[in-house]
């Protein structure tokens, strides 16, 4: 009888720790990327629920930040270029439960938006 408690108990443990193992939170990771040869500002990066934003990137520079959709819709780019021009761009549909990566690289001209995505 106390064996058998002892082996109930333990695996329920066991299923617990394989169910919080298996837990976590799935993000995608937007790598902004300068690719001309002068600054971009005001950079404003808008998804399902949330927005955020960098105020400057000089030419060559990275900057990376995770984002967790919560439900679905396109992702979008405001910027300004080197002489004051404001750009828009409406980039790829994310979903709630999207994973992986993009990568958007700037120049004074546009953007472009590699996404590599993987949906729950």
């Amino acid at each position: 009888m106390i064996l058998r408690r002892y082996l109930l108990r333990v695996a329920a443990v066991g299923i617990a720790l394989s169910a919080l193992a298996g837990c976590r939170s799935r993000v995608i990771k937007v790598n902004l990327i300068n690719s001309g040869t002068e600054p971009v500002a005001t950079i404003i990066v808008d998804y399902p629920t949330a927005t955020f934003g960098k105020d400057r990137l000089a030419p060559g520079e990275t900057f990376s930040y995770a984002i967790k959709p919560l439900e679905t819709g396109p992702l979008k780019l405001q910027f300004t270029d080197a002489q004051g021009a404001n750009h828009t761009y409406t980039g790829p549909t994310l979903h709630k439960d999207d994973e992986g990566s993009i990568e958007i690289k700037f120049d004074q001209n546009g953007v472009l938006a590699r996404p590599n995505l993987t949906g729950r």
